[in-house]
C-alpha cells in the first residue's frame, strides 16, 4: 500500500492484494469489536468509520472493497473520504457552478453578437470562477484538517491486515 503521497487528490485510493481466501478476510472484520472504529460489512464492501464522539465536520472514512478473481489471493481497493453525503453536496455546488458559468458563458457570447452590454455576465463568470477556487480551497483545507484521522485508520487498517501475506 503507498503512502499516499500525491498531493493534488482529495480522495486518495489505494490497492492492495494478499494471499488469503476472500470468506476469510470477510470474517477478520465481521470479527473486529471495541477498537475506537465503527466496521460496518456489507457484502464484499467495509466503511470504517469513527466513532460519533470522535467525528468532525472533516472527519474522513475509509471504505475498502474486497475482490478475489483466483482462488486464494484477495485483492482490497481502498478510499479515504468523507461523509457520502457532505461529499455528493459538495460535488453538486462544484456541478452547479459550472453549470451557472456556461450558461453565463452562453448568454454572454450572444449579447455580444447582438451589440449589447455584457459587463453583467462577465462579472458574473468571474465571481463563479472565484466562488469555483474557494470551494476547491475549501475540499483541500478539509483534507488538510482531516489527515491525522486518515493517518490512525491507514494505521489501523495495516494492523487488520498485518497478519497476512502480500503478493
Amino acid at each position: 500500500m503507498s503512502d499516499l503521497t500525491n498531493e493534488i487528490v482529495l480522495r486518495p485510493r489505494f490497492h492492495v492484494s494478499l494471499k488469503t481466501d476472500i470468506d476469510h478476510l470477510k470474517q477478520v472484520f465481521d470479527d473486529l469489536k471495541g477498537n475506537g472504529f465503527m466496521v460496518h460489512r456489507l457484502d464484499e464492501h467495509i466503511y470504517i468509520k469513527f466513532k460519533k464522539a470522535d467525528t468532525t465536520f472533516w472527519t474522513p472514512q475509509l471504505h475498502l472493497e474486497l475482490s478475489s478473481y483466483e482462488e486464494g489471493v484477495s485483492n482490497i481497493r481502498g478510499v479515504f473520504g468523507p461523509n457520502p453525503t457532505l461529499w455528493t453536496f459538495f460535488m453538486f455546488l462544484h456541478f452547479g457552478v459550472g453549470t451557472l458559468f456556461i450558461i453565463l458563458g452562453i448568454f454572454a457570447y450572444s449579447n455580444h453578437s447582438l451589440g449589447k452590454d455584457i459587463t453583467f455576465m462577465v462579472v458574473g463568470m468571474f465571481f463563479l470562477f472565484v466562488l469555483w477556487f474557494a470551494l476547491y480551497a475549501f475540499g483541500r483545507l478539509g483534507k488538510s484538517k482531516g489527515e491525522g484521522q486518515m493517518d490512525q485508520l491507514k494505521q489501523f487498517f495495516r494492523g487488520i491486515i498485518s497478519g497476512f501475506q502480500r503478493i
